[in-house]
């Protein structure tokens, strides 16, 4: 949770200028599409970029986060198998980087001793460690690879890039409530509230009996859909910061 409030702070520090580079690139030229024999090596150079797009590299965002669901500059890319959604969420669970971030989850809640049942030293810690490793794991798979594959939705954010700030920044929010289907539509993000509000469930199984109330499994299930509207915002503007930041260093 610090990374992220960390990444939000740095969205709202840089200059104005980082969020414009992407609308003062010009857009591309759709793709041609010709049943000429002679043109059919543009058609098929046309299809691997698509491919590229429906896989996209992991930027990591602040150089740190684990970042495979994110598409840039894309309209007409082709949809992933249920296959590739649990493979990319796992990339995303068990990233290297996660090991420390649940480490600095834990202790947060060492140091204000939450969930007291779980106790203070290394034992108590271990408990947190775990219970913090479920929460974000559980979390994943749920909205990017489980309802996803059985509904049928595109669990990748797919960047705007265009527009005021403002107009980014609400899109990204508004990812929360909206999502692509497989097939290209929009429709209610089902994956994300209910998936969340499942994981959230799940995790009132293993948290000390104490904490398992309705108020408190609300309260999970509210900061989960929070830190992912944050995910948004800072997966909507990275690209932004990684071309201004490249583009400075060029300068020097």
């Amino acid at each position: 949770m610090f990374i992220f409030a960390f990444g939000a702070l740095c969205i709202s520090a840089l200059p104005a200028a980082a969020f414009q580079l992407q609308q003062e690139q010009p857009a591309s030229a759709p793709a041609q599409t010709s049943s000429k024999p002679d043109e059919k090596s543009d058609s098929d150079q046309s299809s691997t970029s698509q491919q590229q797009e429906a896989s996209p590299k992991n930027d990591r965002i602040f150089w740190t986060l684990p970042n495979y669901l994110t598409v840039e500059n894309a309209t007409n890319v082709p949809s992933i198998s249920a296959g590739e959604k649990f493979r990319l969420t796992s990339k995303d669970s068990f990233d290297p980087v996660e090991i420390p971030y649940i480490g600095l989850v834990a202790g947060i809640g060492q140091a204000d001793n939450s969930e007291p049942s779980y106790g203070q030293g290394a034992k108590g810690y271990g408990k947190r460690y775990a219970t913090a490793f479920a929460d974000n794991t559980t979390g994943n798979f749920m909205t990017e690879a489980i309802f996803p594959s059985m509904l049928h939705q595109d669990p990748r954010y797919f960047q705007l890039a265009k527009g005021g700030f403002w107009r980014r920044a609400g899109y990204a929010l508004s990812r929360l409530l909206v999502t692509r289907t497989d097939s290209g539509r929009s429709q209610f993000n089902y994956s994300e509230i209910a998936g969340n509000a499942v994981a959230s469930g799940i995790a009132a199984a293993y948290h000390p009996r104490q904490d398992r109330t309705f108020s408190n499994t609300m309260s999970i299930w509210g900061t989960d859909i929070m830190w992912d509207g944050l995910a948004n915002e800072m997966k909507e503007f990275w690209p932004d910061i990684h071309r201004w930041v490249q583009k400075k260093r060029g300068k020097n």
